[in-house]
Formats: C-alpha cells, sequence, structure tokens
C-alpha cells in the first residue's frame, strides 16, 4: 500500500476542542502528557507518518480523558502501559493489546478507529489487580468477574462492579444480559468464540459509549461502530442498554477522575 492511499492519511472526522493549538506535537510530547511508560515507533514510519500519527493520537487520547473526566496522565494507566506504532503489530489486525507485555499496538496503516476499543482492554487487564485480591498476569478483570467475587470495600470498585454488572447480566442479575445474548448468538453464527468472551464484550460496550459521545465525535479513537454491519447484528449496545451502561461508566470515571486529580492538587 502506498504512503499516500494509507488510512493515516485520510480524513477522520473530529469535532473536539484543539487541544494543540494548531501546533504539531511529538511522541515524546505524547509520552508525557498522558503518561506512558514507553513509545516504541516502527523502523518503516517516515518522519511525514509520525508527524501525523502523533497530532492524530495526542488529540484522540486527549478526547478520551475529557469524555471520562480523567486528567490525560491517566491514560498512560500510572505509567504502565506502552504504546507501539507501526511496531510489534499482529498480521492482518489494525490494532491489539498485548496483556503479557501492557502493550497498546497500532498498525502504521490500519490502526485509525480501534484506539477507545484498545485501551479499554489495556484498562480491563490493568484493573485486576485493583478490583480482586488474587489475579494472574494475563487476567482481565471482565472474565474474572464472571467466575470470582471482586474486592467491592472500596466505593470506586462499586462503581467498577456496576459496569460489569450492566454489561454482563440482566436487570435482575441472575442471567446473561441480552448484549451477552447476541454475542453467544453470533459465535455460533461464526462458529468461534470470540464475541461472547468478557473481555470483548466490555471493550465492544465501552466503544458503544464513547461512539455515542457526540459532544466529541472522534474517528480515529473510535469508528466503524454506528450503523456498522456489527451494530445491525447486534454485537453493538442498542436501545436503553446505552444509556444504561453509559451512566454506569461515566459514575466510575467521572468518580476516579475526581479521587486522582484531588490526590494531584
Amino acid at each position: 500500500m502506498s504512503v499516500s492511499n494509507s488510512r493515516l492519511h485520510r480524513h477522520y472526522k473530529r469535532n473536539g476542542p484543539d487541544y494543540r493549538y494548531g501546533d504539531q506535537v511529538c511522541f515524546d510530547e505524547l509520552k508525557s502528557t498522558f503518561g506512558f511508560k514507553t513509545i516504541v515507533l516502527g523502523n518503516w514510519v517516515s518522519r511525514e507518518e509520525q508527524h501525523i500519527a502523533a497530532n492524530l493520537l495526542y488529540d484522540a487520547f486527549a478526547d478520551l480523558a475529557q469524555i471520562l473526566s480523567l486528567p490525560p496522565t491517566a491514560i498512560g494507566l500510572r505509567g504502565t502501559l506502552n504504546l507501539a506504532f507501526g511496531s510489534g503489530g499482529q498480521k492482518g489486525v489494525q490494532a491489539h493489546y498485548a496483556p503479557s507485555k501492557r502493550t497498546l499496538a497500532l498498525a502504521k496503516n490500519a490502526g485509525g478507529g480501534a484506539l477507545a476499543h484498545e485501551w479499554w482492554h489495556a484498562f480491563d487487564h490493568y484493573i485486576c489487580k485493583h478490583f480482586f485480591e488474587h489475579c494472574t498476569a494475563g487476567d482481565f478483570a471482565s472474565a474474572k468477574w464472571l467466575t470470582s467475587h471482586p474486592s467491592t470495600s472500596h466505593p470506586l470498585n462499586q462503581l467498577l462492579n456496576e459496569i460489569y454488572k450492566r454489561i454482563l447480566l440482566n436487570s435482575e442479575g441472575n442471567k446473561p444480559s441480552a448484549f451477552f445474548t447476541r454475542g453467544i448468538a453470533l459465535d455460533q453464527h461464526a462458529q468461534q468464540l470470540y464475541y461472547s468472551l468478557p473481555q470483548e464484550l466490555t471493550a465492544r460496550a465501552f466503544e458503544s459509549v464513547i461512539a455515542q459521545h457526540f459532544e466529541f465525535q472522534n474517528e480515529f479513537l473510535v469508528s466503524d461502530v454506528l450503523n456498522s454491519k456489527l451494530e445491525l447484528a447486534g454485537g453493538f449496545l442498542i436501545g436503553d442498554e446505552i444509556d444504561l451502561i453509559t451512566a454506569a461508566i461515566k459514575n466510575y470515571f467521572s468518580a476516579l477522575g475526581n479521587a486522582l486529580h484531588s490526590t494531584a492538587s
């Protein structure tokens, strides 16, 4: 694929604030502003591509922090999250999160639009040790939530528990949610196990919430959700699910942001 035709060079619709005041940012600024542990660039990422990607990533992470009411440095998950651009990707995958390396990796020419989904995976992995007394290095909180009792003595964990409960269980809390059930049906149709995995269900639910946040639209942060084939097939939140889960996510991250801001002040 030629550089001029790559997805990196397409126009990503966005209506958020101008955090950069029109300036060009670099990956060092990205690292310090959002609190990443490391940022690795692929050998085949040109200087022009670095400039384009740095601006897109900066705006996307800034929008995400605003939407979630978090201080920007919280995006790096207390300095534990690594970011790779055009390096360490998986063939045929536009973006992925590698728990063994705690790395969010975006393909150079195809990573746009998957950032919110993969950041949730990173958060879901990071928060596990703060949510359960016993976790292995590869555990995701969403998957462990189905088989273990979380530690909910802390008010933040009580709010986090509500997110997983609303995504994965029905209103009575005794059966899989309609969203979960649709994921199972999608897997049965495709003869695979993917859409009903709790870590994928929660990531798609998070994506749905970010995509519906019309105050901050950013196609590099999230795209291919609204009116997509997967949404029409029931793979994303629909109807009342959106408001229900948006409220739970907003309540948790607003409280987390207030706690982090208080600690920093």
